[in-house]
């Protein structure tokens, strides 16, 4: 059965389906987040390889001959400048220090009687009561035990010397390394020392890396640069990510090129203040060599990459995604990434939704800071 509808409804209805025309039109267009593209000035970085050393490293010796002690210290152990390490049983060298006092003791007794002696022959000789060999006799035997003395003196020092050797002191404060030899083993160490332990300054650190000449030349000859650059706070990251970062003052380079690899070695120091770091560890020194006062960034997770390279969604005066092609430099600050190729400064990218933005796509931008 046909229905007729009056014209009013017959129009109510044709303006309803216009209105939901319009909303799905409206609907299609998506908000999408937007930010512009920034400058800043930046300070540009290469990364070389390199090596961390121990501030100092000592080697401790025995130097008598004797059995040594076990080692007071647990290896790895952080010890203090005179801490006592071992200690060498040598019976042989007490008994010289005892030798050298009682021969000290004599020569000082022998002494005072040849100068007792001298001045009474010498007053002697002033009343004729003795004769001028008799006085020069006198005052010889006086030197002799002059002499005899200062030897014995001498003599108990070395001695005392060669017993303080029995006990075995860390030279300075640091990481002590394992104990080369057991406990209660007899060493030969007067005649050759025998290495004991290696002990670690780690206080301070030393990297040590190398660059090519020509970042030489770029880095350190450029004055316009140069003065903008602070070389007393490089950045140094190692392979997986320590509980405190560091930074190292470069404060050695060397005077020539090595000509077999072209490169400089240069040195920097690090405040191990955390005990974190140690001699042999491998790093990355993030080398500053450029200042750039009016570098392009934008967010690093706005920026794409396909089989042609980086690329990113621009949206033109007009509101159209526009795909864009660029080239990226360093990351700054965690978040941003220095674009070297491509993008203007004021330009607008998309910053959300990347899977669901295509070229030429329209959208409703909302600009945030």
């Amino acid at each position: 059965m046909n229905r007729i509808y009056p014209l009013a409804a017959l129009a109510l209805i044709l303006a309803s389906c216009s209105h939901k025309k319009d909303n799905t039109a409206t609907d299609a267009v998506p908000q999408i987040d937007v930010c512009k593209v920034i400058t800043d000035s930046v300070t540009l970085y290469k990364e070389y390889p390199g090596t961390l050393y121990a501030n100092r490293t000592a080697n401790v010796y025995c130097r008598v001959d004797g059995y040594v002690s076990s080692p007071r210290y647990t290896a790895g152990d952080f010890v203090r400048q005179g801490e006592i390490l071992f200690t060498v049983e040598a019976p042989d060298l007490k008994n010289a220090v005892d030798e050298a006092e009682a021969a000290l003791a004599t020569a000082i007794s022998q002494n005072e009687y040849a100068e007792q002696h001298y001045l009474a022959v010498a007053k002697a000789y002033e009343s004729q009561a003795v004769s001028k060999m008799e006085v020069a006799e006198a005052l010889s035997s006086r030197d002799q035990s002059r002499a005899s003395v200062s030897s014995a003196r001498a003599s108990l020092a070395d001695a005392r010397q060669r017993l303080g050797y029995c006990t075995i002191t860390a030279p300075f404060s640091g990481h002590i390394s394992i104990n080369q030899r057991s406990g209660g083993s007899y060493v030969n160490g007067g005649a050759d020392p025998v290495p004991l332990a290696t002990i670690y300054d780690d206080a301070q650190v030393i990297a040590e890396f190398s660059i090519e000449d020509d970042s030489f030349m770029r880095m350190f000859e450029n004055p316009n640069n140069r003065h903008l650059i602070n070389y007393s706070a490089v950045p140094v990251l190692f392979s997986e990510k320590l509980p405190h970062s560091y930074t190292a003052v470069l404060d050695y380079m060397a005077p020539d090129i090595n000509p077999s690899t072209g490169t400089m070695l240069l040195n920097g120091t690090i405040d191990n203040d955390y005990h974190e770091l140690r001699a042999g560890m491998y790093c990355t020194i993030r080398m500053p060599y450029k200042v750039d006062p009016a570098a392009m960034l934008v967010r690093d997770a706005s920026i794409a990459t396909d089989q042609l390279g980086k690329y990113v969604y621009l949206v033109s005066d007009s509101d159209k995604v526009v795909y864009t092609p660029i080239k990226t430099g360093d990351l700054v600050a965690d978040t941003m990434r220095l674009v070297t190729d491509g993008l203007k400064p004021g330009d607008r990218y998309v910053t959300s939704a990347l899977l669901k933005v295509r070229d030429g796509m329209s959208i409703n931008p909302i600009l945030k800071n």
